[in-house]
């Protein structure tokens, strides 16, 4: 019986193809920053700050 699944290692060209393109995957994906989820936690402990400040006058 035939293996159907070719593995990428077993051929050194399909390998460096294989690497390649999940290089270049990775390199497509534009990087997420963590700007917003840092405003949205500085804004939450401002309003928890002011909050707390009026309920302790």
């Amino acid at each position: 019986m035939s293996d159907q699944h070719i593995d990428p290692a077993g051929n050194t060209q399909a390998f460096r193809a294989f690497a390649n393109a999940r290089e270049q995957e990775a390199v497509a994906k534009p990087k997420k920053s963590p700007l917003i989820p840092i405003i949205v936690v500085v804004a939450a402990v401002v309003i928890v700050g002011v909050a707390a400040f009026l309920l302790l006058q």
